[in-house]
């Protein structure tokens, strides 16, 4: 089903298992919360991905407000709780 997806982007079927890794292995990341340059990176990967999947969905005349449009805020959103949370001073 998911390759269907794919196909219908027009993208190659090859990149379905690679980016769903990417993905895994961000999560991961961020979750883990071991290095902060990791985590940010993970950041990065997320919001290119939602930027290029709306641009996918865009061209494919999916129309621009879906699903992938609204997920570029929820990662900026994200990143942003997630330096908050790690910006404050330990409870002393």
């Amino acid at each position: 089903m998911v390759k269907g997806f794919f196909t219908a982007l027009n993208f190659p079927t090859w990149v379905v298992i690679p980016l769903a890794i990417a993905k895994i292995l961000g999560i991961t990341a961020i979750l883990s919360n071991k290095s902060k340059m990791i985590s940010e990176w993970a950041y990065a990967g997320f919001f290119f991905d939602v930027l290029l999947a709306t641009g996918a969905h865009y061209f494919a005349g999916h129309g621009l407000f879906g699903m992938s449009f609204w997920g570029i805020f929820l990662v900026i959103g994200s990143r942003l709780l997630w330096e908050f949370r790690n910006s404050k001073p330990p409870i002393s």
